[in-house]
């Protein structure tokens, strides 16, 4: 599972780039939740959560999901790590497929992808203090005790930036931004290579917003550190994201560099969203606001072809017809869109 390759015959006379493997691969993923009615109990219809997702992460990168709320971004991050079954489809982490892994096989690999949850108070136990909140990931997977344990509590502690005695206290007697470093300090507890973090800020105020953001960032950049980021804030994610993938009603519509997509967002629902953030300069208040019409389709019933389609401005008859495909529009700058929107 060695995430370099060179060339042993030509290496030595010419030094070629090493090609760097993603850390984590989604493959095709689709997960479908039954509707069940009646006394009986019977399935009647299912949700689709995700349709056919394929995304990477590479190694010590950032990407950032983003999209509205019931898109299915939560419903990914769980099924990356294996916390509810995919339907169907692949999700490799370190070249390892982890969907046919027994529990009793998936159990050691869970130390190397870990979890940062939205609400800190709800994903800590109010009865455990904090010391042993963070030890319980090490009790659990037998890599420290005794004094050993301890000490590697308290350097957690540090790394997050909370008092060395936190380690007394109950959850209840901090504030929210300090009870999230403590989810954090969980999460980084056995050395993982990768975070799943599920909207970390969206319950904290803003100043505390940016306090975590800066923390997260910091951790990436000196332990190499990967993060699938899930908000639903373009903001936020545009802060600590290297490349952005944006979601609609379970499906991708468009993955880019953080950058280019926030210059010239190519899909018309990524443009709607950009548009709803708040502007940071007064001569940005008289740009064209791009208003959605409609509301978002039932995910038990979708439209057919593009799922945007009945809330765009550009569909025609060929948007009803199947799902758009990704398309690589520019190197490294895919979109699912049958008429993606030219540059500016």
């Amino acid at each position: 599972m060695s995430t370099l390759i060179t060339t042993p015959d030509t290496a030595s006379q010419h030094p070629a780039e090493p090609l760097i493997l993603p850390l984590l691969q989604v493959v095709g993923v689709s997960k479908q939740f039954p509707i069940r009615q009646g006394f009986l109990n019977r399935v009647v219809g299912q949700v689709s959560a995700l349709d056919d997702v394929s995304l990477t992460v590479m190694p010590g990168e950032t990407l950032g999901l983003v999209g509205e709320s019931g898109c299915g971004k939560s419903t990914l991050g769980r099924v990356i790590l294996q916390l509810i079954p995919a339907t169907s489809g692949q999700v490799l982490f370190d070249g390892q497929e982890l969907t046919t892994l027994s529990p009793q096989k998936l159990r050691p690999l869970r130390q190397q992808f870990q979890m940062v949850f939205q609400n800190p108070y709800t994903s800590l136990n109010p009865r455990m203090r904090i010391g042993e909140a963070i030890a319980e990931p090490l009790i659990i997977h037998h890599t420290h005790k005794g004094p050993a344990l301890q000490a590697r509590v308290r350097e957690l502690l540090d790394q997050v930036g909370l008092p060395q005695d936190a380690v007394h206290k109950f959850p209840h007697e901090f504030s929210g931004g300090q009870r999230q470093r403590v989810g954090i300090a969980r999460a980084l507890a056995l050395n993982p290579k990768l975070i799943v973090a599920d909207e970390p800020v969206s319950a904290l105020d803003v100043s505390i917003q940016a306090q975590i953001l800066n923390l997260l960032k910091d951790l990436r950049d000196h332990y190499g550190l990967a993060y699938l980021f899930i908000a639903h804030h373009l903001g936020v994610v545009h802060h600590i994201s290297h490349r952005v993938a944006v979601m609609y009603l379970g499906r991708i519509v468009e993955i880019a560099p953080a950058e280019a997509l926030y210059a010239a967002p190519r899909h018309p629902y990524t443009q709607a969203l950009l548009s709803a953030v708040p502007v940071d300069h007064p001569r940005d208040r008289d740009k064209p606001r791009v208003v959605l019409s409609g509301e978002i389709p039932n995910p038990a019933h979708p439209p057919s072809g593009c799922r945007f389609r009945i809330r765009c401005a550009y569909a025609t008859e060929q948007c009803a017809q199947a799902p758009p495909p990704l398309a690589e529009l520019s190197p490294g700058h895919q979109v699912a869109c049958y008429h993606p929107l030219a540059l500016h």
